[in-house]
């Protein structure tokens, strides 16, 4: 099955196609400087993958801070023609959560690079579905220091309503696409079943809310079986930071049909709205962490972990002060990266695009991560591991102490090209004696949270030739440094598609190639057409084209 939609919007981006894994075709990644060139103005790029799994996912610039400034869509995939899932439910809906700032992503992005350091803020909004208010809230009565909105709010701040019809079982698709906010997500007097994390299918558990942060993706099943003469609060409150005050949480309304909904003078005034967790609830973070296992049953059981590793890398998180500029770092290296695509330069063996020192697989016995740093300073550099084909790598993430004592942050962290089981999580520094890892049922997952001052095990083999990043998705974060690169069995990598890799070093070599051997795939790319999808129905083959116009200031997927 073929799909195409376009997408037009402002900058230099590379989408990335977040959680759909591009087997065999690592270019497809979307992550510019890394698996190809920046898309530029007025340039069109055909994405071309195969939809090998169903499940809930989404997509989103990965040049800069872009998906801050509202490049991203969601991209359901139903299961194929013939198949079932281990669940049933009568129809879904769709909730996509972000968070936005008043200020402008290139002012965010030179305060984040300035010195003096000029941090982002919290934001001023939660949206759901794109949509949120600023300077009162649907629920501001229930709010202290904040104010209910009028009938007359702007028609484009007014929320996306969820209309469901009584006495049926629904899907809830939930995908967190923020740039900064871990949300903690309910539905008023609706007990919600976990079913799905990450495109995964996990053992059914039921939540009365769910903590969900950057990056992930989860389904929920909910049975409508409450009074249909009310309407319900669907609610997102800001969780692991300390939130602005008033709260500022994302709402919208469940409503049961035949009633009809009005935004605002149907906001379940005599409802109050669902009570949020403490924002630094870590305990309640960390149960909910450990409720998400592999579903194993008749019907369907994930796959389970090899029983030992190959090799191992742990990944030390600092934040650092390199004389006035805040950076954060892994392994005292902050992420830079260069003006050729790692994959060029490894696939063509051009050294001078790549960095001359061995990255650090492991910390010194003596740094104490429960303290900042004796030395604050860091180097810059690409940070690339390399992975021969089909071994089975073990990556302890492990969080530290920031430059301000007694602090700590949360990092949810996401890998590029692969699933990858999660073995556990634990408190203070990794120590392989005492930690209890998990290989009888653990999730399969490509995001996973590290909480403040502890560490994160997961697992994965290196199955899938390419260049791929794993980093902290939180966008500043990302932007200032937090995230590594693991480059997996190039020399397996045979053509490369024309249009990915001709800028910087790899230009000069690629055209040199096409003059003796033409790119079998070098076609040019059909002329594309407005419009889109979100749904990508029955798994299949997938084009994605992607135009980029400089004049044109907003997105839209149909």
């Amino acid at each position: 099955m073929k799909i195409t939609f376009a997408i037009f919007v402002f900058f230099f981006p590379s989408p990335y196609l977040k959680k759909l894994l591009p087997l065999e075709t690592p270019w497809a990644d979307g992550t510019a400087a890394i698996s190809q060139c920046a898309i530029n103005p007025g340039d069109t790029f055909l994405y071309n993958f195969t939809v090998d799994k169903a499940g809930t996912y989404f997509y989103h610039g990965h040049y800069g801070m872009q998906r801050s400034a509202g490049l991203y869509g969601s991209l359901n995939v139903d299961v194929a023609d013939g198949a079932k899932e281990p669940f049933a439910y009568d129809d879904e809906i769709t909730i996509l959560l972000s968070d936005w700032w008043h200020q402008s992503v290139h002012k965010q992005e030179v305060g984040l690079s300035s010195k003096p350091f000029r941090w982002i803020g919290e934001p001023q909004s939660i949206l759901i579905n794109g949509k949120g208010q600023f300077g009162c809230s649907l629920g501001g009565e229930f709010i202290n220091g904040s104010t209910k909105c009028s009938q007359d709010i702007d028609e484009q701040c007014q929320p996306e309503v969820f209309s469901i019809q009584p006495k049926k079982k629904y899907r809830v698709r939930i995908a967190s696409t923020t740039s900064l906010a871990s949300l903690n997500f309910s539905i008023g007097n609706h007990t919600m079943t976990l079913v799905e994390a990450d495109g995964n299918y996990v053992q059914q558990v039921e939540v009365d809310s769910l903590n969900i942060y950057s990056g992930d993706t989860y389904s929920v099943l909910i049975e409508t079986n409450q009074d249909p003469s009310t309407n319900y609060w669907i609610s997102a409150y800001q969780i692991a930071r300390k939130p602005p005050h008033p709260l500022r949480p994302g709402l919208t309304i469940l409503n049961y049909k035949p009633k009809a909904p009005n935004p605002v003078l149907d906001a379940p005034s005599s409802s109050p709205l669902p009570t949020p967790p403490l924002w630094n609830d870590f305990t309640g973070g960390k149960s909910f962490a450990s409720k998400i296992l592999a579903l194993q049953s008749d019907q369907l059981t994930i796959p389970k972990p090899p029983t030992s590793f190959d090799r191992r890398i742990v990944l030390l998180n600092t934040q650092n002060n390199n004389s006035g500029y805040i950076r954060w770092s892994i392994n005292n290296v902050s992420l830079v990266l260069p003006t050729t695509p790692l994959l060029g330069s490894l696939k063509y063996g051009l050294l001078n695009g790549l960095d001359s020192e061995k990255p650090a697989e492991d910390f010194p016995a003596n740094y104490d991560v429960m303290k900042p740093p004796v030395n604050p300073n860091s180097n810059s550099g690409g940070s690339v591991y390399k992975f021969d084909y089909g071994i089975t790598i073990d990556v302890i993430i492990q969080n530290a102490n920031v430059l301000e004592p007694h602090t700590s942050e949360v990092h949810p962290w996401h890998l590029h090209g692969h699933d990858f089981w999660v073995l556990g999580y634990g408190e203070g520094r990794f120590s392989s004696e005492s930690s209890n890892l998990n290989l009888k049922n653990p999730p399969l997952r490509n995001n996973v949270v590290l909480f403040p001052h502890g560490w994160t095990a997961i697992r994965f083999v290196t199955d899938n030739p390419g260049v791929w990043p794993f980093h902290c998705h939180i966008e500043p974060h990302l932007h200032m440094g937090m995230g590594v690169v693991f480059a997996e069995a190039v020399n397996r990598i045979k053509t490369v598609p024309s249009g990915v890799l001709e800028c910087g070093l790899t230009a000069k070599t690629i055209l040199a190639d096409s003059i003796t051997s033409p790119d079998p795939l070098g076609a040019p790319s059909p002329s594309p057409s407005p419009g889109g999808v979100s749904s990508l129905g029955p798994m299949g083959a997938v084009n994605l084209i992607f135009i980029y116009l400089f004049c044109v200031g907003y997105m839209f997927v149909n």
